[in-house]
């Protein structure tokens, strides 16, 4: 993955979390992008620990998927709890 998430990974992700046929920025896509991100940057962080800024942003990345599993779970109860498991968040 040179930047980021490959184009037909993220599409991937879209095709399996959309709700509706023209959806791609729901909370569940966009939960399941930044689950993405989040573990792809994290690789890169255990090659590359004094990586400071790729954390500082890995870190906004995490609060930002945070709030947006908050409103999931306080909306929509039972598809948080399958995102969740389907994204393997949280032990």
């Amino acid at each position: 993955m040179a930047r980021g998430l490959e184009q037909d990974y993220k599409k991937e992700l879209i095709e399996e979390f959309k709700i509706n046929q023209k959806d791609t920025g729901s909370v569940e896509v966009q939960v399941a992008i930044l689950s993405a991100r989040i573990k792809h940057i994290t690789d890169h962080l255990k090659k590359h620990p004094k990586d400071f800024h790729s954390r500082r942003g890995l870190m906004s990345m995490v609060g930002k998927r945070r709030k947006m599993l908050k409103y999931l779970k306080k909306e929509k109860p039972e598809l948080y709890q399958e995102m969740i498991k389907k994204l393997q968040i949280r032990g």
